[in-house]
């Protein structure tokens, strides 16, 4: 027989069948008609040019089963991507509806905070009502009960609420206060004094206002009795109150320990009170002191002149009414 009409072996028809196979599969990620060619360029070099008609239509069969193959496996490619690409997708879409639900549940957790917010609000203010319609029923019952004691009190004769309150303790000088007012007034009457009282702004000290024409009397008094015995004059000095001034000194008694201020008021047209400095001989310079800066006169005084300005000043620094005479100075 000659190699023209020489039919293929098996082995042969094997080997062209495999090499169809595996371009078909080299080529199966390629586009399905790229594939296709390339498969079918493949099977033609693989097989022998001097073939039968018999051979050839038998490789043409293997030809097309290797194409149809290939078609086959071209589109399970394209199916599979095709399901891929729809995995993705539908894949994509449940991601996005989980995150739009969660941002709706958020969104309603945010609602929920807001309303528990409202309510905790309105729960709060109710009870800030509640208290305050509390404070005031509390407040209206008390003032009720204070009312109804104040009638009930008025009615029997008693005190009132704060009537009713514990008295004011008396001042620990008020027993000095009331020895020498006794005193004095048991000697000189009770017209001698206009007025006495303890003077809590200045450490409880018991406080005289001498009639101005019985000072000088009074005065000598206190120094002298023996009950009273006030034998030291720390202070005098003198208060303008713009309708009247004041005199005053500060008495102590060294045998019985005890103090007391006395006060004797002065007209401001006709300034003049009765030197005590034939009593108290530290009365001299207090007194001429006063006389120079407030122009009270103390009428027996031994030497009454101006002590700090010169005699030429004009006017008395310390009253209420000085106008200053050389503005320069």
């Amino acid at each position: 027989m000659s190699e023209e009409k020489k039919k293929p072996t098996p082995e042969e028809k094997a080997k062209a069948a495999a090499a169809a196979k595996a371009a078909a599969e080299a080529k199966r990620k390629r586009m399905e008609a790229g594939a296709a060619q390339s498969a079918q360029g493949d099977a033609s070099a693989e097989a022998p040019s001097n073939t039968s008609e018999a051979g050839t239509e038998d490789i043409a069969k293997a030809k097309a089963d290797a194409a149809a193959k290939a078609k086959a496996a071209a589109a399970a490619a394209k199916a599979k991507a095709a399901g891929e690409t729809g995995g993705d997708a539908d894949a994509k879409a449940k991601a996005a509806a989980a995150a739009k639900a969660k941002a709706q549940g958020a969104t309603g957790g945010d609602d929920a905070k807001a309303k528990a917010a409202a309510a905790a609000k309105a729960k709060a203010q109710g009870a800030t009502g509640g208290d305050d319609a509390k404070a005031k029923a509390a407040a209206a019952a008390k003032a009720k009960a204070a009312a109804a004691a104040a009638a009930k009190a008025k009615a029997t004769g008693g005190a009132t609420g704060a009537e009713a309150e514990e008295p004011k303790k008396p001042s620990p000088k008020q027993p000095v206060l009331d020895k020498i007012v006794k005193v004095i007034t048991e000697k000189f009457g009770t017209d001698v004094l206009e007025d006495s009282y303890i003077n809590e702004l200045s450490e409880h000290i018991p406080t005289l206002i001498v009639k101005r024409e019985k000072w000088h009397e009074v005065a000598r008094f206190m120094h002298d009795h023996e009950e009273l015995a006030f034998d030291y004059l720390s202070l005098s000095l003198g208060v303008d109150y713009e309708t009247y001034m004041e005199s005053l000194v500060y008495l102590y008694s060294y045998k019985h320990r005890n103090n007391v201020c006395v006060k004797v008021k002065v007209d401001r047209d006709n300034a003049k009170v009765s030197s005590v400095m034939d009593i108290w001989a530290g009365a001299d310079w207090f007194e001429r002191e006063t006389y120079d800066l407030l122009g009270i006169t103390y009428e027996g005084h031994a030497n009454m002149k101006r002590i700090l300005l010169p005699d030429t000043w004009v006017g008395h620094p310390l009253r209420k009414d000085y106008v200053q005479y050389d503005e320069e100075v």
